[in-house]
């Protein structure tokens, strides 16, 4: 099945539209300003900022007619980019490590993770190497505040992740399903 997403200038899907099925690093490319989505299939993740940098969050089939209660108070008016998550079947493998440069602890994951303090007694987590699946990870233990997005690659910093900063921590890590 095709994954679409179809971005609008304006809150409640209004003025110009652009439609897409695949990654976009630049969204003011083709719009001034993307302030309300519609996925008509499939899955995304949509970023506060060009080339898949800053906030970003999950977007399944449905409307969201206004990004603010979309992305939260702290992300700006404007998604500026979208990367289009693809349907994964296999199994899912990741490795985590405590320090940046895969230093440090190392944990290898097959399956979600609600808190990584409890399950790996792991303090910080600041690379990873995904060699299966797509994953979110989560600033938070139970998979909640802000989320990252990792597919299959390795990432030796938390910029590399698409943050844009080092303040943000690891609480929790899930696979992202078919079920999207």
């Amino acid at each position: 099945m095709l994954s679409i997403i179809i971005f609008y200038e304006d809150k409640n899907f209004q003025g110009r539209s652009y439609e897409t099925s695949s990654d976009c690093a630049e969204l003011t490319s083709y719009l001034s300003r993307c302030t309300s989505c519609r996925v008509e299939s499939g899955c995304f993740m949509v970023y506060e900022r060009p080339n898949y940098m800053g906030h970003q969050m999950l977007v399944r089939q449905g409307e969201y007619p206004d990004n603010q209660r979309l992305m939260g108070m702290s992300m700006s008016d404007c998604i500026r980019s979208c990367r289009m998550i693809p349907m994964h079947r296999g199994q899912f493998r990741m490795r985590i490590y405590e320090r940046e440069n895969f230093g440090g602890q190392m944990h290898e994951l097959s399956d979600d993770c609600n808190s990584i303090q409890e399950h790996f007694r792991m303090s910080d987590c600041q690379s990873a190497h995904v060699m299966d699946g797509h994953w979110l990870m989560h600033e938070q233990p139970h998979y909640r505040g802000r989320m990252m997005y990792l597919r299959p690659g390795e990432y030796r910093s938390l910029r590399d992740m698409g943050v844009g900063s080092t303040d943000m921590r690891i609480g929790s890590i899930r696979r992202i399903m078919e079920s999207c």
